[in-house]
């Protein structure tokens, strides 16, 4: 049964919050860094690779504690990875080929974040003996 007790529900609102807040700044340095799709596309690939491997990493390791996982998942990888932006930047493209380039790379390389964070996740061993191990 779920730990429903108002403080835990109070603790997860404010770690996600916490996340959010660091991913969301995040998101904004780099566009700052590298402005427009560029910049939208690099925050997609990194945030699926992270995601794909914290979501990995809990089927084949299960390290990460549910909090921490929270904090990652819906709190900093939400804010940092943006849908949208990238949704009316791709129609601002005003250019039907660069259109379904930028649609095109941006599915590509998030497909590809997510396998090569699973394959980051599937790399890490539990040893009884000593912990984690790479």
């Amino acid at each position: 049964m779920p730990d429903t007790h108002p403080l835990r529900t109070l603790e997860s609102v404010v770690l996600i919050a916490i996340g959010g807040f660091s991913g969301s700044n995040l998101r904004y340095f780099v566009a700052t860094l590298v402005p427009g799709p560029a910049g939208t596309l690099a925050v997609n690939v990194v945030g699926s690779f992270v995601l794909g491997f914290v979501l990995y990493e809990a089927i084949y390791t299960g390290i990460l504690a549910e909090r921490m996982q929270l904090v990652f998942t819906t709190g900093f990888l939400s804010s940092l990875t943006t849908y949208s932006t990238f949704g009316v930047q791709t129609v601002l493209l005003d250019a039907p080929l660069l259109m379904v380039g930028n649609v095109v790379a941006t599915y590509a390389l998030g497909f590809a974040g997510v396998f090569a964070g699973r394959a980051l996740a599937r790399r890490i061993e539990i040893d009884p003996e000593r912990g984690a191990s790479a």
